[in-house]
């Protein structure tokens, strides 16, 4: 029986494509829910996309973007470690997508990478074929990737930082900015000053991903939100929060926080970890495999799973499956618990994956719940606080996704 809350409504087209052009990494980070957590399907996969694969796949994107009249996608190249499968293959594949994408529709391309494998002669084909390039790391600092490290646990942050230097010297153009994993541990002011000096154009702040049933670090085996007294994540949050809005200028955009904040202003916003927008991402594995995102792999083995593939099912056949079902619902697919709360609109009951609990699906809230609470509500303050304080100014100090 599915975990998942299976709600009838008129469905959302996809727009976000993550492919899987390559199935493994050369690092070996300590905490990957990807290779070290429940789901380990990826040992039955290629290790590389095959070029049918690809081709099929985009044949697919365009069919759904001409199906639903689609001006702009966003085309993601993941892994693993995408770089592995070489800059010229993803390039070759992203003007495939472009060539077969119907007229009018732009293909944003992207390839997330850790960075290690990044070369001047890389960056050049990636950025003449307009493809962006986001960096993961878990830090500006060696203290802060000391698990980051490859197969004999070397340190990967050597070539890592020398990848985000040369990609900010050689192309800041084509530098889509860093994703980062939240770590209360850390020292929160100088975790985030560590990355300014990276120059990122934006930061996407992620928490860990755990839920009810495999708590994330530092939570402990609470299992109800009650039990939670402390909220280590949602104070580490705040005074990163205060350090980037008591800047005095826009240092570089940090996506939960603008998202946060327009979604408080009553904007059209939202990510993966906030509000309640249709979540519109597929994701094609290195077989051809339709599935969900690749964090539902945290919850339990098969989570992602659609049972489709790029041959012989659509991306409109995959909008169908319950799970996608139930992320596209909005409030009507949370517990009654989320759905009184007064933070419901900006909170969203928080990301998919972190409300789940063994043998209760997702319909519950987030294992963060007490977290994203602290969180909102200490910007709800600070942007009160700013908007009522003599010749305040908000128009200008953000531009949130959707809001224009």
């Amino acid at each position: 029986m599915s975990e998942h809350v299976t709600l009838a409504r008129a469905p959302f087209p996809f727009r976000q494509f993550v492919v899987k052009v390559h199935g493994r990494c050369n690092l070996s980070c300590r905490y990957c829910y990807l290779y070290e957590g429940p789901d380990q399907t990826w040992r039955d996969r290629p290790s590389a996309a095959l070029p049918e694969v690809l081709d099929a796949t985009a044949s697919r994107i365009a069919e759904h973007a001409a199906q639903h009249r689609l001006r702009a996608l966003s085309l993601v190249l993941h892994g693993g470690e995408p770089l592995l499968a070489g800059a010229e293959r993803l390039a070759r594949f992203t003007e495939r997508v472009r060539t077969e994408a119907p007229g009018g529709c732009t293909v944003h391309a992207t390839v997330q990478t850790n960075g290690t494998l990044l070369t001047a002669r890389r960056v050049d084909v990636l950025a003449r074929h307009g493809i962006r390039i986001g960096l993961s790391l878990d830090g500006g600092l060696a203290a802060h990737n000391a698990r980051r490290v490859d197969g004999a646990g070397r340190p990967s942050w050597p070539a890592a930082v020398r990848g985000a230097r040369l990609l900010a010297e050689r192309c800041p153009e084509s530098y889509a900015g860093i994703l980062a994993v939240v770590d209360p541990v850390t020292e929160p002011v100088e975790w985030y000053e560590s990355l300014l000096a990276l120059r990122p154009p934006v930061l996407d702040l992620l928490l860990p991903h755990g839920n009810w049933s495999a708590p994330p670090p530092h939570l402990g085996p609470k299992t109800t939100v009650a039990d939670r007294v402390t909220t280590p994540y949602g104070d580490w949050l705040c005074a990163v929060f205060d350090r980037w809005w008591g800047a005095g200028r826009r240092e570089t955009k940090v996506r939960l926080f603008e998202e946060c904040i327009a979604l408080l202003l009553g904007l059209r916003a939202g990510t993966e970890s906030l509000g309640l927008a249709p979540f519109d991402a597929v994701v094609v594995e290195t077989d051809g495999s339709i599935e969900q995102i690749d964090s539902l792999k945290s919850a339990y083995d098969g989570a992602a799973r659609t049972g489709l593939d790029v041959f012989r099912n659509s991306f409109d056949d995959a909008l169908g499956h319950p799970g996608v079902v139930a992320r596209q619902a909005g409030a009507a697919a949370l517990g009654a618990e989320c759905r009184v709360c007064p933070l419901l609109e900006v909170c969203g009951g928080g990301h998919y994956a972190h409300r789940y609990r063994a043998g209760y699906g997702f319909a519950n809230p987030s294992v963060y719940c007490v977290d994203l609470q602290r969180f909102i509500r200490h910007v709800a303050g600070r942007v009160a606080g700013a908007a009522t304080a003599p010749n305040a100014v908000l128009t200008g100090t953000f531009v949130p996704q959707g809001a224009t």
